[in-house]
């Protein structure tokens, strides 16, 4: 089982509505499964990872992306050194669970 740990995180963009940040990870790394108070897209701009919901698994690769539902669980796992932008409302709340 993997450990779990943070991705590096950078701000990129900021608007009126939303905000736009960059997740860096390594090959191997599980991230905080958690869900959040608003839907957001996470578009992979490099690498691969799985993205893990409750009933299914999705696995992403380079210029692929997927929306987060809200309030859904969910939880990444990085199979190749990735990165990948996170774009969501500026309000967002986010709920980490073990």
């Amino acid at each position: 089982m993997s450990k779990v740990s943070s991705p590096a995180v950078k701000l990129i963009e900021e608007g009126d509505e939303l905000i736009v940040k960059q997740m860096k990870a390594d090959a191997g790394q599980l991230l905080p499964k958690h869900k959040a108070s608003d839907e957001s897209v996470i578009v992979i701009c490099e690498g691969k990872c799985i993205m893990k919901f409750p009933e299914t698994e999705h696995l992403l690769e380079e210029g692929e992306s997927i929306i987060i539902p809200t309030n859904v669980w969910h939880q990444i796992l990085v199979k190749q050194e990735f990165r990948a932008l996170h774009i969501m409302p500026k309000g967002i709340q986010f709920e980490f669970t073990n």
